[in-house]
């Protein structure tokens, strides 16, 4: 999903306007259901910001680590760079089923975290932008299917299962600052209650 210039830059004002409440850099979140869209708008955001994008896919131990990803990201990433150091991260290898190289993420101006459950309430403390992304669950299995092959549909399921259950847990959207549709269009603005 490509946004709209329009979109893109509504995105940017948002940022631009938001604290930086990760040990003086800016968070920003792109968070919502697998398959909706949510890495080609990060990549666009990392390029017109410019500023480096960590994808959780990179984090998750595995299909049955949604939940354990956003610890992940919150021990090895953000805890270090709100204190002023860099953060670091090992690659999840999903074929190999292991943690392989590591990855250093500097201090900057800004972050942009990608994938399900980045915005997961452990990120709270650092004034997160978070942008929401969804899409109907038939294209996002559509687009699921077409990259992890059909032999993940019962991962799928499992997945799908779990996403609903944490973003409820954490009011993922009801926090967000920016709603899209899969087609990057916006559905809505700010949050809904308050964080």
């Amino acid at each position: 999903m490509t946004v709209p210039d329009d979109v893109l830059d509504l995105v940017l004002e948002q940022v631009a306007d938001a604290p930086a409440g990760l040990g003086g850099m800016r968070l920003v979140c792109v968070d919502g259901p697998a398959g909706s869209g949510k890495t080609t708008l990060a990549e666009q955001l990392g390029r017109a910001l410019p500023a480096q994008v960590i994808h959780m896919d990179d984090l998750y131990p595995g299909w049955s680590g949604l939940a354990e990803g956003a610890q992940k990201l919150h021990e090895w990433v953000l805890e270090p760079l709100a204190h002023g150091r860099p953060g670091r991260y090992r690659r999840y290898d999903w074929p190999l089923g292991l943690y392989a190289e590591r990855h250093s993420v500097p201090l900057g101006d800004t972050l942009v975290v990608e994938g399900c459950n980045s915005a997961a309430l452990t990120t709270a403390p650092y004034s997160p932008v978070i942008i929401w992304v969804e899409a109907p669950d038939d294209v996002r299995l559509a687009r699921g299917m077409a990259r992890d092959g059909d032999g993940a549909r019962d991962h799928w399921d499992t997945w799908m299962v779990e996403e609903r259950r944490l973003y409820a847990e954490h009011r993922t959207v009801e926090r967000s600052h920016v709603r899209l549709d899969g087609t990057g269009h916006v559905t809505g603005l700010g949050p809904t209650e308050s964080t």
